[in-house]
């Protein structure tokens, strides 16, 4: 049989706590991550957008003046 490492002591203060509570406050902390992860890759993707929509309009203007030959 594999011999058990001894308990990491950083989780002792968890110890004291129903595995359960525990449990439930870790996944409410990790589905709040993910919802600022998301909230991030939101804002990320509108700014893409906002460029692409600039830079777009800007090289039109810019062929509309100066036309090529």
């Amino acid at each position: 049989m594999l011999p058990v490492p001894p308990p990491n002591p950083s989780l002792d203060s968890l110890a004291s706590y129903p595995h359960w509570f525990v449990a439930a406050c870790i996944t409410i902390a990790a589905a709040g991550a993910i919802w600022i992860l998301a909230k991030l890759l939101k804002w990320g993707l509108y700014l893409m957008i906002t460029l692409v929509l600039i830079g777009g309009a800007v090289l039109t203007i810019w062929l509309l003046v100066n036309p090529t030959k």
